[in-house]
């Protein structure tokens, strides 16, 4: 059984922002916190599995949150075209982690059922919850569905040998983590279970979420899915990119062979 290489792309940011909107609970909330947006792959033995799609630059125009690189060039250091890409996990269908979807037209897609339930049902009649989804991203995995390219978990599930899904919920529905086996032990790319690694470590909740009870639980499950705490990678935090090596390009970073320092000891306590 062979490990599975992990990398981080980051493709965009948002730096205008402020740690009231990271945390429900903080005493700092108007200092500056900024955010990075990362799309990951998964490499083994000539198999690539992508984990989220970004958004594009139609989305970014439409929110006014620019794109420094479109997913398909921030992938192409990697030899990755997205036409060509099999299987695409997608944690959960908000505007930032499914707003490429159409970018990879042949994937097959691996998905919660919460989360396709949540996407088109009745809680989307509040503006609030609706925010963060796309209508047309959501109408893209519907199609997959149609097209026999989606393949629906329920809770725990395998995607491929090393490889599984854990439906969290919380900040969406069926928002899942996908645990890797690496070099460095079991990796979980938490993505927003745990937007940063304050959030999971200082149990500090995330403002954008449908269910409290979930996302505090899944800070716990984070933790007992991964080898080691610090095998946790969270879905925004810029700090990825310090505790991480660049690799192939400058906005690539590899994770699987763990951080370079304990990241528990970059975060400050919850008051």
């Amino acid at each position: 059984m062979s490990n599975w290489e992990v990398h981080a792309v980051k493709y965009a940011e948002r730096n205008e922002r402020v740690r009231g909107d990271s945390f429900i609970i903080d005493d700092n909330h108007d200092a500056p916190h900024a955010m990075d947006y990362y799309i990951w792959v998964l490499r083994r033995a000539g198999r690539v599995i992508v984990v989220d799609t970004g958004y594009d630059e139609a989305e970014a125009t439409a929110r006014g949150r620019p794109i420094i690189l479109p997913p398909q060039l921030a992938l192409k250091p990697l030899g990755i075209d997205p036409a060509t890409v099999s299987d695409v996990i997608v944690t959960h269908l908000h505007y930032d982690h499914a707003g490429g979807l159409h970018l990879f037209p042949n994937a097959h897609l691996h998905m919660q059922a919460a989360e396709m339930t949540y996407a088109t049902g009745p809680c989307m009649c509040h503006d609030h919850l609706r925010a963060p989804f796309s209508a047309g991203h959501v109408c893209e995995a519907v199609k997959r569905v149609y097209t026999g390219k989606m393949t629906f978990y329920e809770g725990d599930g395998e995607i491929a040998e090393g490889i599984t899904v854990h439906c969290i919920g919380g900040h969406s529905r069926g928002l899942q983590c996908v645990r890797v086996r690496t070099a460095a032990g079991w990796l979980v790319l938490a993505s927003d279970a745990a937007h940063y690694f304050e959030n999971v470590y200082a149990g500090k909740p995330f403002p954008i979420v449908v269910d409290m009870q979930n996302m505090l639980d899944g800070f716990t499950r984070l933790n007992a899915l991964a080898s080691s705490p610090e095998l946790i990678v969270p879905g925004h935090d810029p700090m990825v990119r310090a505790l991480y090596p660049s690799d192939v390009a400058p906005h690539i970073f590899r994770l699987d062979h763990g951080p370079n320092r304990d990241p528990r000891a970059e975060v400050t306590p919850q008051s």
